[in-house]
């Protein structure tokens, strides 16, 4: 296509060159030297009048058209000579008139004007003037030579214009012929070069995403598409190689997955039995010790009475321990109970669970907003609450009126909160407060700050407060109170963002654990 707009253009170049060429010949020299051929012959005529007029009147006003004629004679006389310089009949024309012109001056103007000056008048039938006619007949007719060479030249000049423009006009069809057969070609050209390869390119790449991983890719053409076709067959390859390390990884962590939905199920059989085949000897250790105590009260001691105390207790405790471990574990592992959660319901029914122990401690309880509703397990986040809420009344100050305010605002999700808005929620009391550089151990499971006589407990609650707000998608940090006390913050997704979450806990673990068909009992909360 480069070839045939460059030679067109050329070809073109070269027929409208001409063209202009013999168009400037015509408009440019041949006109205009008529043009001033006209002005010499006016020139002469006006000459010859004058210079008759002056020799039959003697009177010098006359001589006044031959001087201005004589002045305007050399003007137009150089001006055709010039325009005619390249033909040599039409400049031999020109010749002629100037010497012809000059020999009627020369032998007659000047004896005329010589005569008149020094004799008067002349007659108008004098020799001289007789003789005046004659060469001035001679100067019409080369004047009418000149004329027709003049006309031939402007024929012949049209007539090369015409067929100049003619051949112009068929040359410039034909280049329109051969732009648009070039055009059809190369159309045909990228359709069997570029537009067939590609259209193979893309039936194999759509064989490829239909799911024929299997089938080579191969592409010709020319080579740039080639180069595509290799680059297309590479990544091919690649996802092949990708697919078969997937697929192995897949058939490996299925093989896991139901190994660890055996080692599930075996650990909640264990749970299970031994939540009830570890209690009932504790029950019955408890028992004995208290029928010991009462049948054999009247002979044992004091030291005796509080060893049974002491067994009855460790009983006692263990029984809560298990308890509290059961509760602990099955955190996390059941996501079919997941629905719209009131948070204001559960907070009340954790409030009811307490209502006696804040009665009797006199605890005064403030909620700041009202609470939202989020998705999640109603029964974990009503634990939630009564951990929290416990905690602050076990761990109140003696100095002062207990008093717990819990906190609810709405804002946009931090770094390591996920995406979309949360619920920043926070249950502050004014009791004994935690040392700042134990805000991390107190949600380690098992980890307690004070002694077993000081305050009861497992060292389970505020581990279990973290277990289930992470469950559900949040994360739970504490804070000093300046003044004295805890303030327990924690976030939980707000409305899609939870549901979100809780979409892809249940999806990441439904492989991994199955729900007991023998579930144990719930037990106590400490």
């Amino acid at each position: 296509m480069v070839l045939v707009v460059v030679g067109c253009t050329a070809v073109g170049a070269a027929l409208i060159s001409r063209t202009n060429a013999r168009s400037d010949e015509l408009s440019d020299r041949i006109q205009p030297a008529r043009a001033a051929v006209l002005q010499v012959q006016k020139s002469l005529l006006d000459q010859e009048t004058g210079l008759r007029g002056y020799a039959l009147t003697a009177d010098h006003s006359f001589l006044q058209p031959y001087t201005d004629g004589l002045a305007s004679e050399r003007v137009h006389t150089r001006t055709v000579r010039a325009l005619v310089s390249d033909d040599p009949a039409l400049l031999a024309d020109a010749d002629a008139i100037t010497r012809a012109a000059a020999a009627w001056r020369r032998d007659i103007a000047v004896p005329v004007l010589a005569r008149v000056k020094t004799s008067g008048r002349l007659t108008a039938s004098g020799t001289l003037m007789d003789r005046s006619k004659d060469r001035f007949d001679g100067l019409r007719r080369r004047f009418a030579t000149q004329t027709h060479h003049l006309d031939a030249a402007r024929d012949q000049a049209r007539a090369r214009l015409d067929h100049a423009r003619h051949v112009s006009d068929i040359v410039f069809l034909c280049m329109l012929i051969l732009f648009v057969a070039a055009v059809v070609a190369l159309g045909y050209l990228l359709h069997a070069m570029v537009g067939r390869p590609l259209g193979q390119l893309r039936a194999a790449s759509d064989g490829v995403r239909a799911g024929a991983f299997r089938n080579r890719i191969e592409v010709g053409g020319p080579s740039d598409l080639r180069a595509v076709g290799a680059a297309v067959e590479d990544m091919r390859a690649r996802l092949v190689e990708e697919l078969e390390e997937s697929t192995g990884r897949e058939e490996l962590l299925a093989d896991q997955a139901e190994e660890l939905r055996r080692s599930n199920s075996e650990l909640e059989q264990f749970a299970y039995v031994a939540s009830h085949d570890l209690q009932e000897p504790l029950r019955k250790v408890a028992s004995f010790c208290q029928l010991l105590e009462k049948r054999y009260a009247g002979s044992l001691d004091d030291r005796g009475r509080q060893y049974i105390d002491f067994a009855v207790d460790g009983a006692k405790r263990m029984q809560v321990l298990i308890n509290d471990l059961l509760t602990f574990s099955r955190v996390g592992r059941v996501h079919d109970a997941w629905q719209a959660v009131d948070l204001e319901a559960s907070f009340e029914r954790a409030l009811g669970n307490l209502a006696l122990v804040i009665e009797e401690n006199d605890v005064t309880v403030v909620r700041e907003a009202v609470l939202p509703e989020v998705h999640g397990d109603p029964t974990t986040l009503a634990m939630l609450w009564q951990n929290l809420i416990g905690n602050a009344v076990k761990f109140r100050s003696p100095d002062r009126p207990a008093r717990i305010v819990v906190g609810c605002v709405r804002e946009e999700a931090g770094p390591g909160t996920g995406d979309g808005s949360v619920w920043h929620l926070s249950v502050t009391d004014n009791g004994i407060g935690v040392a700042p550089e134990f805000a991390e151990k107190v949600f380690i499971i098992f980890q307690r700050l004070h002694a077993r006589d000081e305050y009861e407990g497992t060292g389970i609650g505020l581990a279990l407060c973290r277990k289930i707000v992470e469950f559900h998608g949040g994360r739970i940090w504490l804070e000093p109170v300046p003044d004295g006390g805890t303030a327990i913050h924690f976030h939980l997704p707000a409305e899609s963002g939870a549901q979100h979450h809780a979409a892809e806990l249940a999806a990441a673990t439904a492989a991994l654990t199955a729900p007991s068909p023998t579930p144990p009992p719930p037990g106590a909360v400490t």
